[in-house]
């Protein structure tokens, strides 16, 4: 059903633009879907998704707009997006949900105007059962029927065990499942997304379209890591890497651009999707733009931060298959 339902879309989208570019990642890949350890298009062949996040929501509303996705689409030639919506900080979604929905619902929306496949982030490190599954009921309602939509639903665990975390994610998945019974949800793990070991001896059992997240900064997180992450993923666990950064942990201090290139090329051997963190303009290394640059996009080189210039030009290269 979903499937003919985007085509009734991409007919109202010919119809109503004119035109939609053969490059357009959705338009290409289709409905998403997990086929063992590997992320798949339609077809069921193996694809791999790069692209950047957006910062918290609630620090750095400004890029959440239209105009930064179109730029960050046809650009930086991102073929996936992250809204991480914050759920901790100062004015975040549990204290004022109307600003933040408002935020997202800006991203979602021009994602799926561009055909662009984009992530539907909590971004906390908590757990806010119950706020969470009564969001991600509303949005898979909202959303469900697009196939753009990736849905992450618990960033980064920090003290959660891992079958604290199952507990949640399967109550999660569930109430997603409700409305949207096949689009890909990633499920985050112990230790800031680094306990892909404790998801290998026991995933998820019962759900279709499940990925789970690792998340990395290179100067602090190597080749120890990787290995993990490795025999994880030999063991049949399909890995998303939903924020990575070539800088520390904190995100700030230098690039370690020779170990970021080596993450790279072990996420390009094995087909695994990678979305570098972040849009933002706080002065620190991981925010990739300047704090006067435009919020809609139009960003010079000059207007860029060096480690953004690198994304850039990785996020350019790597999906230079889909933009040609």
């Amino acid at each position: 059903m979903k499937n003919i339902r985007y085509y009734l879309l991409f007919l109202t989208c010919v119809l109503t633009v004119g035109i939609v570019y053969a490059e357009d990642p959705v338009r290409a890949w289709g409905q998403l879907q997990v086929k063992g350890n590997q992320l798949c298009n339609e077809a069921g062949k193996p694809v791999s998704l790069r692209g950047v996040s957006y910062g918290w929501h609630n620090l750095w509303p400004r890029f959440y707009n239209k105009h930064s996705v179109k730029w960050l689409k046809e650009d930086w030639h991102c073929t996936v997006l992250r809204a991480a919506m914050g759920t901790v900080i100062e004015d975040n979604y549990i204290e004022n949900p109307e600003f933040a929905l408002e935020c997202i619902n800006k991203v979602v929306k021009a994602a799926i105007k561009n055909n662009i496949y984009v992530i539907i982030d909590w971004h906390t490190y908590y757990p806010q059962k119950a706020e969470a599954k009564k969001f991600f009921g509303m949005m898979s309602e909202k959303y469900g029927k697009y196939p753009h939509v990736i849905y992450e639903i618990y960033n980064e665990p920090m003290k959660d065990t891992w079958d604290e975390v199952k507990e949640y994610a399967c109550e999660i998945i569930k109430e997603i499942r409700k409305h949207d019974p096949d689009n890909v949800i990633l499920v985050g793990n112990p230790n800031f997304d680094q306990r892909l070991d404790l998801v290998a001896e026991s995933p998820l059992e019962g759900f279709q379209n499940i990925m789970y997240t690792l998340h990395f900064y290179a100067a602090t997180h190597s080749e120890q890591l990787r290995n993990t992450a490795q025999v994880a993923w030999e063991k049949g666990i399909p890995i998303f890497v939903s924020e990575c950064a070539g800088m520390e942990a904190s995100g700030d201090g230098p690039l370690n651009v020779e170990e970021w290139q080596h993450w790279i090329d072990w996420m390009e051997v094995h087909k695994i999707s990678w979305v570098n963190w972040s849009v933002s303009d706080k002065n620190e290394t991981c925010s990739m733009i300047l704090p006067r640059a435009d919020k809609n996009g139009g960003w010079t080189e000059e207007l860029i931060k060096p480690y953004g210039r690198l994304v850039r030009e990785f996020v350019r290269k790597y999906n230079a298959d889909i933009y040609e």
